[in-house]
Formats: C-alpha cells, structure tokens, sequence
C-alpha cells in the first residue's frame, strides 16, 4: 500500500492548521471586541462578521479555476501571503468602517487559499489513499479549532489586550505560509481551458445538490461560532466556558475522523455523511431544548451546552469529510480544484446567512430563538439529504468503488 504520511503531506497539513488557528483564535472573540471596543449592537455585529463570509464565498469559486488552470503552487502562495498581511489590518482599524472594510477584504484570500491548500493536499496524495487521506486532512483543522479559541480566550481573560491577539494571529498566518513554501509539488503540465467561459468552470453544477444542502449545515455552524460566546455569557450565564466548548468539539471532530477513516477506505461515503447528520441534529437540539425546557436548572444547562459540543463535533466530523469525498467523486480530474471550491463555498454561504440572520434574529427576538431557527434549519437539511441528496450522488458518482 502506498505510504499516505508523506512529507509533503505533512506540510500541507501543518500548514492548515495554522491558517485555521489564525483564524479561530479571533472567531469567538469578534462579537465581544465590536461590543466593547466600537459599541455594536448584535444586529451590526451580525452585519460586519458575516462581511467576511461573504467575500471569501465570492471569491472560491474563481479560485478554483484559477488552481486547476494556473500553477498550484503560485495560487498558493499568493493567497496566503494575502491573508497573513490582513491581519495587520485589524491592529490599525481604528473605527468601525475601517475594521469592517478590513474584515470584509480579509474573506477573500481566506477563500481562495482554503480551495487552493486542499486541492494542493489532494495533490501529493498517492491516489490510492486519496479518500482516506481528505478524512485526515481535516483533522488540522479540528486540532485548531480545539487550541486556539482556548488560547484566544485565556490571552484575552489574561490581558484584556485584542491587539495582542491580532498580532498572535499575524504571526502565526507567517509561519503556514513559511512552511507552505518549501512544499515540492508532483510535475504536472498546465493546460489552460480555452472553451468557452461556463458557470461549471466555477461551480460545479454536477453537484449542485450537495452544495445547496451543505447550506443548511454551514448557516447552523456559523450562528453557533459566532454567537457562543455572547449567549453563553448573557443568556445561559456561563462566563469562560467558550474555550471548553469549543475544544470538546474538536475532540469530537478528532474522534470522528479517526473512527470514520476506516468506513471512508471502504468507500461508505454516504453511510458515514448521514451517521455525521443524525448525530448533529440531536447536538443541535440538545443545546437549545435542555435550557428551554427546564430552565434555570444549572445540570441541564450544562448538559445541553457541553454535551451538544460532543455531538456536534461528532457529526460534523463524519458528516465533512464524507460531503467533501461526495463532491471530489462527481467532478472529474481536471475539475479538483471547482469541486473543492463548491463545498467550500455552499459551507461559507450558510455561515455568511446564519452569521447575518442569526444577528437580526437575536436583536428583535432573542437568542433563543436565533438557536431554535439552527435546530429546524438543521432537521430540514437532514431530511433533505435521505430524501434527496444521496440518491443524487449515487446517480452520478464517477467511481463506483465508492457509494
């Protein structure tokens, strides 16, 4: 069997992993800081976060293109040179529009360098462990996310300081980028597609399904990220437990991709996405029921916050991988790089729509009711894919070793 840990790998992963550490470290803490430091009300909150969604949402698609017809390594390193120096921008925004703009601006190369990173992890893989290898790959960016908003939040708790974690996050975004650099790509010829411009060069319409349904699961990521640590502290009153949140749901995420390598080997792509979805939907439930049905009983409470954390980051580390392996399959070769994009993209347009809706929702009806529209938008995207979505990836998956 072909060996997977490769060094080049390795580096891609590394690499990853702290692209996404430079990006959780701040994730949680945003809300607070536009509170604190310009006065935001949450429905502004929502409105200046989800910027940054947004743009990166725009911007995937032609970064697949431009990955899959131009040198990988180039897109790459351009992209993340652009990500790491708008973190700098945060340190200098002095007022509101000017951290918005900042923050809008910095979705862009955060979208092309997510597309450009996998698709140059898909890369060094030796094609035989190539499904097995994308399950893992994620694994960075569940290690990230279970240290750096512990970090974040234990910096901030130390020294009330948001600068020092913008310069926290710079840095560490130099560093990926530094070891990026030395990764050897396998020679490959370039061939520009000279047909006719098409929507397919950008998004990938064969699968289409899969990405609309990956909406509903990314708008219930992005009101839980984004709006945690603010409920938490208001609403549930549990001050400092972000931190704890967050890294119980990478462990769950870990721990799904480690159980659920074995499954994507064998090819059980849907299996191991609607066994991630279930698990999910009652994570989701769990955190918005148990508070609601007995309130201020302190064990539901904290029976909903932690143990939807498990859950959650069990699904979602089953329900990912298997999505991303489902979208790989109905593109063909020369279309690695769109297929990435289109998940990414359907991901980053659920988090943009929960990051605004789920603002608008907490300043005019609360936060419960901003967790209760994740909980139903959840069970609609759960029974869409066992209605829908599986039989249409079955239909036209290009390799019929996997199902």
């Amino acid at each position: 069997m072909e060996r997977l840990w490769n060094k080049n790998y390795c580096k891609v992963m590394i690499a990853n992993f702290t692209l996404f550490f430079a990006f959780y470290l701040l994730t949680p803490l945003l809300p607070i800081y536009l509170s604190e430091h310009f006065g935001a009300t949450k429905d502004v909150i929502g409105v200046v976060l989800s910027g940054y969604t947004i743009v990166a949402m725009l911007f995937r698609p032609f970064s697949g293109y431009f990955v899959d017809s131009f040198p990988r390594k180039k897109v790459l390193m351009v992209c993340f040179a652009c990500f790491s120096i708008l973190f700098a921008g945060y340190i200098f925004a002095s007022t509101l529009l000017l951290f918005t703009i900042v923050r809008t601006l910095h979705g862009g190369p955060f979208g092309a360098i997510t597309v450009a990173n996998s698709t140059v992890a898909i890369d060094v893989l030796p094609s035989s462990r190539r499904t097995e290898g994308i399950g893992y790959y994620g694994l960075s960016n569940n290690l990230s996310m279970a240290i750096a908003p512990t970090i974040g939040i234990f910096i901030y708790q130390l020294t009330q300081n948001f600068e020092l974690l913008f310069w926290i996050a710079l840095i560490v975004a130099c560093v990926g980028m530094a070891v990026d650099a030395t990764v050897k790509l396998p020679a490959k010829e370039i061939v520009l597609n000279k047909s006719k411009i098409s929507l397919d060069r950008f998004f990938l319409l064969r699968g289409w399904l899969l990405g609309a349904n990956m909406v509903a699961f990314g708008f219930c990521f992005g009101v839980l990220s984004n709006y945690l640590a603010i409920y938490g502290k208001e609403t549930l009153g549990i001050t400092g437990g972000t931190g704890t949140y967050f890294m119980l749901c990478s462990i769950g995420l870990m721990l799904s991709r480690l159980q659920g390598s074995k499954a994507l080997r064998k090819g059980h792509l849907t299996h191991n996405a609607g066994e991630g979805i279930l698990i999910s939907l009652v994570g989701y439930t769990l955190f918005i029921a148990l508070p609601t049905i007995f309130p201020g009983n302190a064990t539901a409470i904290w029976v909903g916050y932690y143990g939807s954390a498990m859950l959650i980051g069990l699904g979602n580390g089953h329900m990912w991988p298997a999505f991303q392996n489902m979208t790989i399959n109905v593109a063909h070769n020369n279309q690695r790089g769109t297929a990435n994009s289109t998940i990414l993209i359907s991901w980053d347009v659920g988090m943009g729509l929960g990051i605004l809706f789920g603002g608008i929702i907490a300043e005019t009806l609360g936060y419960d009711m901003a967790f209760w529209t994740v909980a139903a938008v959840n069970a609609i995207g759960t029974a869409t894919f066992f209605l829908s979505t599986k039989q249409f990836f079955l239909k036209r998956n290009l390799n019929p070793a996997l199902h």
